[in-house]
């Protein structure tokens, strides 16, 4: 193949190169995916035209790089003179080190054309040190052999990475250079580091031979000048001889250069997913390294936080209660995974909540079924979602997910459900009793499967200002539900529950809260009782207003509904009736004050009608906040 690449004519090359790079950068496909996502996240302030252009030359530029590999051991030594030449500041350079030879560690970047640099023994007419490369062993003895035979040509010593390190060792303590493919993927021996904003695993081998043999740093490049043409350049990194140091200083070198031209950058590999390290879904939620340099990287670069640019979308249930009781695994995923961008997904009702509560960092609403929901996906295959977490349990939820291209999609499955579209899920245990169980903890179990290891903070989140007050004891009242009518207790017992209670509070303010579908009961609920003592906001607030009412409330009394689960949310003290459902399940989670009343001889796990529920029970659960202002 080799020599058949070698005997083609150029154009032939360049039309196959432009043409087969024109597929794998248009058509759908796992390649053409990692391509734009990689330049995506690199470059978020350039245009999507800017970022497609460099894919398309990337595409054709890494073919081109692979027949080079194939095609240049077969071309005559006139053409390789004709088509490359080492710079005369490299050359420079290597006439200094003949004078006074020092050791050298040469960090050779992923350029298209970077095998041109094993042609510098040919295109240099003087003397050259000692030079070695570290590289990966082939399985295949033949491709071994091959690979040995056409990079040691030109005086280069190939050392493998498993036994090559004395060697390495040995060649740059007699004044030797030795060089490393500078590398932004190295897998769990590597050190978290930041290249291009984002977190990666930096090769810590430069910067280990660089302290021990006390070696200066040098970057070797090719400039390319056209089709299979570069000149080959060279520089120094004024660095100190410490490994952290010189890590730190490579990554920002070979940042500003793929910053410094259109050219230079679609140079660079962006096929190859560099920042891939921690995307194993089994840890997915934390970071984790052999090493991890973020802290000292991030004081050198003055950052006080990560920045967050691994693309987490979450779409959030349609229920604000479902909402409330999944907000502590958000909490734990931010700790857990500083560098993600959060984006959530969800009812647009609940946005304006969530983005006050500061929850995420993007919200974006849902549209309704049908055309609009399907073209709002596939508008987010521009977003390059990472990763795909659904809090849903729906087909269709899971549909849109594959539509935005996310190649991680990730969710809980129950016994007995089928849920084809995600790419990675847990499986509830067939054991696993939900009734005995928080619904939160379920999804901190779902978290955990996929490497959370951080903590729930279930304390109330903090609420701007101090909510709106009144003159007397101000109780809040949720009497109505959504979403099941069982769940509501009868109006007569709220009644009766608000005139035991001003016959000992006199000053109390009933203040009603509720959905539009609510009105009718809350205004049969607020019938025949004093104007000074009642507030009927029922249907007359948006969520936002809903928290600020509720902050303002001295205790909340309320049903099993979204309201209940904002009050505890946000640290109001709330006293909640449970009949037909299950407070273990779906009760309140948050560490604010709090007391369950249920029917008496009731389960704990719910199941008897609220009718069969005294108000005498709430009143008592009530006194605390009654005997006090």
């Amino acid at each position: 193949m080799g020599c058949l690449i070698a005997a083609l004519p150029e154009s032939i090359l360049v039309a196959g190169c432009q043409g087969l790079g024109w597929l794998v950068a248009a058509l759908p496909g796992k390649r053409r995916h990692t391509l734009r996502a990689n330049l995506h996240h690199a470059f978020p302030e350039k245009t999507e035209a800017w970022r497609r252009k460099i894919a398309l030359e990337a595409s054709r530029r890494s073919l081109e790089m692979v027949l080079f590999i194939l095609g240049s051991p077969y071309f005559s030594k006139e053409r390789l003179k004709r088509q490359f030449s080492v710079h005369e500041e490299l050359q420079r350079l290597f006439r200094e080190n003949e004078a006074a030879p020092k050791p050298t560690v040469v960090l050779s970047p992923h350029l298209s054309l970077m095998e041109a640099n094993t042609l510098t023994g040919l295109l240099y007419d003087g003397k050259l040190p000692p030079m070695g490369a570290i590289y990966r062993p082939f399985d295949a003895p033949g491709i071994e052999r091959w690979v040995k035979q056409t990079r040691e040509r030109w005086g280069l010593k190939l050392l493998s990475r498993k036994e090559g390190y004395f060697q390495a060792v040995d060649m740059l303590r007699k004044g030797g250079a030795i060089v490393v493919l500078f590398d932004q993927n190295a897998g769990n021996q590597g050190a978290l580091s930041l290249f291009m904003g984002r977190i990666c695993s930096t090769t810590e081998l430069p910067g280990i031979l660089t302290e021990k043999c006390k070696a200066r740093v040098a970057f070797i490049y090719p400039e390319r000048r056209g089709f299979m043409r570069s000149c080959i350049r060279g520089e120094y990194l004024d660095v100190p001889c410490n490994s952290d140091a010189v890590l730190f200083a490579s990554n920002r070198w070979l940042e500003n250069k793929l910053r410094s031209s259109d050219d230079v950058c679609a140079d660079w590999l962006w096929l190859h997913n560099r920042w891939r390290n921690q995307n194993s879904p089994e840890r997915r939620f934390r970071l984790e390294a052999k090493r991890n340099l973020l802290p000292e990287q991030m004081a050198s670069l003055g950052l006080t936080t990560l920045p967050r640019r691994t693309r987490y979308f979450i779409r959030l249930p349609n229920w604000l209660g479902d909402v409330v009781m999944a907000l502590p695994l958000l909490r734990a995923l931010r700790i857990s995974r500083p560098d993600a961008e959060m984006t959530l997904i969800a009812q647009p009702g609940v946005l304006p909540l969530l983005e006050r509560l500061g929850v995420g960092d993007r919200f974006l609403a849902l549209p309704p079924k049908g055309p609009a929901q399907k073209k709002f996906y596939r508008g987010l295959r521009e977003e390059y979602p990472d990763v795909y977490v659904l809090l849903t349990n729906s087909w269709r939820g899971d549909a849109g997910a594959k539509a935005t291209g996310a190649p991680q999609r990730f969710g809980l499955v129950r016994p007995g459900k089928w849920r084809p579209f995600l790419t990675h899920s847990w499986r509830m245990p067939e054991d696993l009793d939900e009734a005995n169980i928080h619904h939160t903890r379920v999804l901190e179990k779902f978290f955990q499967h996929f490497g959370l290891r951080q903590a729930l903070d279930l304390q109330p989140l903090n609420w701007p200002g101090n909510g709106k007050k009144s003159a007397g004891l101000n109780i809040g009242l949720i009497c109505g539900t959504e979403n099941f009518p069982e769940k509501r207790w009868p109006v007569e017992r709220w009644r009766e529950l608000m005139q035991t209670i001003l016959a000992v509070r006199g000053d109390a303010m009933f203040t009603l809260f509720g959905t539009a579908n609510d009105v009718a009961i809350a205004n049969a609920v607020a019938e025949g009782f004093s104007a000074k003592n009642i507030r009927n906001l029922c249907g007359k607030t948006s969520l936002v207003e809903l928290a600020d009412e509720l902050k303002g409330c001295a205790v909340v009394v309320c049903n099993d509904t979204g309201g209940m689960h904002l009050a505890n949310l946000i640290g109001v003290p709330v006293v909640v009736v449970y009949g037909p459902t299950n407070p273990v399940r779906t009760g309140p989670i948050f560490e604010a004050p709090h007391v369950i009343v249920q029917p008496p001889g009731c389960p704990p796990t719910g199941g008897a009608p609220l009718a069969q529920l005294p108000e005498e029970q709430v009143f008592e659960a009530l006194k605390p906040w009654l005997e006090h202002r």
